[in-house]
């Protein structure tokens, strides 16, 4: 990349054409305006308007007289003459007359007027002109080697004013942070027995867990300076400018100690080094620069530096080693009562009813993370303003939850009857191959109101609590439940529509990951065969064996889901009439819950 250099020639060139400009006009052009100004007649002429008193001013010059008309509108010029009576009749004609007195301008002067001014004007435009182009060419802080100009956003005192308490449901990273509150707080007491704060804490978790909040509340409850600054933002163009910024940055937080530093989406510039020829030498060397910076800190600097990432296995093994970043802190998402604190916490800043259970909210959103929970309390504040009211239900709740989930209802969509039929009987499917199986979570709601998701209607299910391991069992008990839906139709109508795609991608990877992590193959046993990357975001797989074995792989996944097909067609062709009698029910409701779905099971199990 080659460094932007000013550009010389065009300034060369425009001082030229400013000198050249300069001659011609003083020359050429400025001698020429003022003798357009006057005109010149003979003697005679002069004689005849001096008799008939038709002369205003008379200036005698050297070698020639210059006089104006009575109404001094136009001047005349005409040469000297030998006339000893000249005096007399200029006096006789009533005309005003002078004799040109030589006054030499100092050529210091003239120089300064005709030369020196013109030209530092044309000068200092031309200066300005350049740094304009400069400026807009290479950007802010273009080249500026050695300035203040990290561009990090300093919150002195904590920016919200955001504390611990503000941050629910990540009670395990608070406890980890709270050690580093109370050092910057007495720092004498860890210095006394001979220990040293982590130098740097890496914050890591899914997407909007609340890395950031986390931070700025150690801020708050320090009390102290708090530097923040995106990753992306030391990215620069040319090259040295990102190191620029990591030093300005240090420099700036040295300075203002004890204080914390906090760099989001470390990722942008700690990715690991290839080594490779011909990579990314500006992130490299913004990288070199923040390991050597890092190294700087002397232990007792009072200087905190907190990091935040969500692909922690990317970044270079000699930023995350004990020395620089010494504590990770898993910022995970949260759990049933974890999400029960979060939904409160926000719901604080709105109008709720008295009856809210905001632990059967809090369970119908497993998965959920802090920012989405507090995105379905403004949900379901919106919600509650379009429906008139002044207080958030229950009820607008839920029904944030499945627009968070499946999105808004469409309510210009229009099904024909024998659509809304098969949508009906497909989602009953779904549900009553869940409720006839045991170790299945139950039925919280199910409905046919298609959402802007693409989903024609969809059932929820919720567990009675948090499930963190799951049996080979419970496991087959789901895809035999997403491939219920299809199992309805073919049993209920005798023909198969596109409305199971979604089930159909859902049981293929868990019958995959059966086989290919979680060792529940006789014929594989406990071998990996597939390998997890970005474990945050999304859980990207790659598979890790032969072809040979990827076929073997491919056909056990076949023979799982078409089994769990089998299973689910049987118990619904078992179950006939408690089919057609809730699907039924479903397509003149189009809503129904799940006590509604139970009790309607029941009925026409004691009918049976």
């Amino acid at each position: 990349m080659n460094e932007v250099k000013k550009p010389k020639k065009p300034l060369i060139y425009y001082y030229g054409i400013v000198l050249v400009v300069l001659l011609l006009f003083n020359f050429l052009a400025l001698p020429w305006l003022s003798q357009r100004q006057v005109k010149e007649v003979d003697y005679g002429t002069f004689m005849t308007m001096t008799e008939e008193k038709q002369i205003g001013k008379v200036e005698v010059q050297d070698n020639q007289i210059l006089f104006t008309d009575k109404d001094e509108k136009q001047i005349y010029k005409t040469g000297l003459m030998t006339d000893p009576d000249l005096v007399n009749r200029l006096k006789a004609s009533g005309a005003e007359f002078s004799s040109e007195i030589q006054e030499q301008m100092s050529p210091v002067l003239s120089f300064l007027l005709s030369w020196l001014v013109p030209i530092l004007f044309f000068v200092g435009i031309g200066q300005l002109l350049s740094k304009r182009m400069m400026s807009k060419f290479s950007g802010p802080n273009s080249m500026m080697f050695g300035g203040k100009n990290s561009n990090a956003k300093v919150y002195v005192k904590s920016a919200d004013g955001i504390k611990f308490a503000d941050v629910a449901g990540e009670d395990e990273a608070k406890e980890n942070l709270a050690e580093i509150v109370d050092y910057l707080h007495d720092p004498s007491k860890y210095k006394h027995i001979g220990a040293h704060m982590p130098k740097g804490v890496l914050l890591v978790g899914p997407p909007g867990t609340g890395k950031t909040m986390l931070a700025k509340a150690v801020a708050g409850e320090s009390n102290v300076p708090f530097f923040s600054m995106s990753g992306s933002e030391f990215v620069e163009m040319f090259v040295g400018m990102g190191a620029s910024k990591v030093r300005d940055l240090f420099s700036q937080a040295k300075e203002k100690a004890p204080c914390i530093v906090f760099i989001d989406e470390i990722d942008a510039i700690g990715k690991k080094r290839d080594g490779q020829m011909g990579g990314n030498d500006e992130r490299e060397q913004t990288l070199n620069q923040l390991l050597t910076e890092m190294d700087g800190f002397e232990g007792n600097t009072g200087v905190i530096i907190l990091a935040a990432t969500n692909r922690p296995e990317s970044l270079d093994p000699a930023l995350t080693r004990p020395g620089r970043f010494d504590r990770r802190v898993p910022v995970e998402l949260p759990d049933l009562a974890g999400r029960e604190a979060i939904l409160k916490v926000h719901a604080k800043k709105i109008k709720t009813a008295d009856d809210v259970n905001f632990h059967t909210v809090a369970r119908m959103a497993a998965g959920a993370s802090g920012a989405e929970l507090a995105n379905i309390i403004n949900e379901a504040a919106l919600r509650a303003v379009r429906n008139g009211r002044v207080i958030v239900t229950e009820a607008d709740l839920e029904e944030s939850i499945e627009t968070v989930i499946a999105g808004y209802q469409k309510k210009n969509a229009v099904l024909s009857d024998q659509e809304k039929r098969v949508v009906a009987c497909h989602e009953i499917g779904h549900a009553l191959v869940a409720a006839l199986q045991t170790h299945s979570a139950p039925v919280q709601k199910i409905t046919i109101i298609p959402r802007t998701s693409g989903a024609l209607g969809y059932t929820m299910q919720v567990d009675t609590g948090d499930k963190y391991l799951m049996t080979k069992q419970e496991i087959e008990n789901k895809i035999a439940t997403l491939t219920g839906g299809r199992a309805a139709e073919e049993v209920a109508f005798g023909e198969i529509t596109t409305g199971a795609s979604n089930d159909i991608e859902q049981a293929t990877k868990l019958a995959r990951a059966m086989i290919t992590r979680y060792g529940m193959s006789e014929d594989f046993d406990m071998v990996a065969m597939e390998t997890v990357t970005n474990q945050y975001l999304g859980g990207d797989t790659s598979l890790a064996c032969s072809a040979d074995t990827q076929k073997r792989i491919d056909e056990k996944v076949v023979e799982l889901v078409k089994a769990q097909h089998e299973k689910a067609k049987r118990i619904l062709t078992d179950n006939r009439g408690k089919l057609d009698a809730l699907a039924q029910f479903l397509y003149e409701k189009e809503t129904i819950t799940g006590d509604e779905f139970m009790q309607i099971l029941k009925q026409e199990g004691e009918k049976q």
